[in-house]
């Protein structure tokens, strides 16, 4: 028997936290090297080695802090590890963006507060998307507990967007703040109604991390939905690396079209996000996500024929790859929740499926700048030079990452997402 929907403010209750937590994307990832530049002297190098370290520790880290979540059982249930991380990932973000001034001093700060504010951020996230996935239990229902999530997740990204244009970041550290808080009471006080809807952790049974890691394995539905996943996500990531140098040495336009272009895009996503929740309920999650695929290829590869001055075609490519976006942020996730609940692995095992998730969503962006930018490079490309190689430019931004994107989709049109649950019980010793 299907446990009821949950209200719209039990969801919002859940899903609130996202805003905050996406908020943190934008300022790491693209303001902290020119912060640090900036205010402290830091050579670039030294912070791109310093960064490229703490992510890659905090990549490898994931599937083990997925497995320990779910090893903690009645010790300590997905609320309270996002209660335990908060506090940490508050205090660490606001003490990176307040450095000493010494370059030499700089540095070792931001290696001492970078390495647990990364940490504190993915223990956050996963125990978050770990609880959601034991929410709902029919496709439509996983559709919108992922969908609201990832609204506010767009949200936060415009808010911080917004702030990053002022150059505020006194504001950016204290909305951060001021949101984290309203998250963390809207947590505290959640009803009964948004805790786990599966059995509570008290039944969830201790289970060794080699037979965690086999049944994880053993998922072939789970296997093929992460290869469609890792190919769109590279997909995506690609346009996000190279937009800056499209938008100024294709389109030559400045700064303020970049900000125009990039709140064009995450507010589009934002109000198509119910469309797929809708869709999804009437087609499936697979084939709506299929057709959002379809949609990001069919608009984005006009991308191939701009010039110098179309910034009226690119805008409307900005709306339309936005709507689609919507499919990318609420469907797979939704996905993934289906294929643990039909290996019954959803008391037992959840924590390490979105370990091993965000993982390869940190793999897409660094494999996404290892594909783009070398071959850029090889191609003859200089930034800055619009007169030279723009087509290699081009090629790379739009080409690349719809055909990226059309191999997801044939991935995932030939692929079963039911999963197999008596062969994957199997490969897990019979421990649900």
């Amino acid at each position: 028997m299907s446990q009821p929907a949950l209200s719209r403010i039990a969801l919002t209750r859940y899903g609130a936290l996202r805003m905050p937590l996406a908020m943190l994307e934008l300022p790491l990832f693209v303001l902290l090297p020119a912060f640090y530049v900036r205010e402290t002297g830091m050579a670039l190098a030294m912070i791109g080695t310093l960064l490229f370290a703490g992510r890659l520790i905090d990549a490898l880290a994931d599937p083990v802090i997925g497995l320990y979540i779910d090893r903690s059982g009645g010790r300590f249930d997905e609320r309270r590890w996002v209660l335990a991380g908060l506090p940490v990932l508050a205090v660490g973000f606001v003490a990176i963006f307040m450095p000493p001034r010494q370059a030499d001093t700089a540095a070792l700060w931001l290696a001492l507060c970078m390495l647990p504010t990364y940490l504190a951020w993915s223990v956050t996230s996963i125990a978050h998307q770990s609880w959601g996935a034991a929410l709902a239990d029919e496709d439509q229902q996983r559709a919108r507990v992922t969908a609201i999530r990832e609204a506010f997740g767009l949200a936060g990204v415009i808010i911080a967007s917004v702030l990053l244009a002022r150059e505020d970041v006194t504001l950016l550290l204290a909305s951060f703040i001021a949101l984290t808080l309203i998250a963390a009471a809207l947590l505290v006080g959640a009803p009964l109604a948004i805790r786990k809807l599966a059995p509570g952790p008290a039944a969830r049974t201790a289970v060794s991390p080699m037979l965690t890691w086999r049944a994880v394995a053993a998922n072939r539905a789970f296997r093929r939905l992460i290869v469609a996943f890792m190919l769109n996500g590279i997909a995506t990531a690609i346009p996000a690396t190279l937009v800056l140098f499209f938008v100024q040495d294709v389109l030559g336009a400045d700064n303020t079209w970049t900000a125009v272009f990039l709140s064009t895009y995450f507010l589009s996503g934002a109000i198509g996000m119910p469309l797929w929740i809708w869709l999804a309920a009437r087609i499936g999650l697979r084939n709506a996500w299929l057709l959002g695929i379809g949609i990001a290829v069919f608009a984005f590869i006009g991308a191939l024929w701009l010039g110098h001055s179309d910034r009226i075609g690119f805008l409307w490519i900005c709306i339309l790859t936005g709507l689609a976006l919507g499919s990318d942020l609420a469907l797979p996730a939704a996905m993934l929740s289906g294929v643990i609940a039909r290996a019954g692995h959803a008391d037992s095992h959840g924590g390490a499926y979105f370990g091993i998730w965000n993982l390869a969503t940190k793999a897409n962006l660094a494999l996404a700048a290892g594909l783009a930018l070398p071959a850029l490079s090889w191609a003859g490309y200089s930034p800055g030079e619009p007169g030279q190689s723009t087509l290699a430019l081009s090629l790379t931004y739009a080409a690349l990452p719809c055909a990226l994107k059309l191999t997801a989709g044939l991935v995932l049109l030939f692929s079963s997402t039911t999963g197999d649950r008596k062969r994957v019980l199997a490969s897990n010793g019979g421990v649900q």
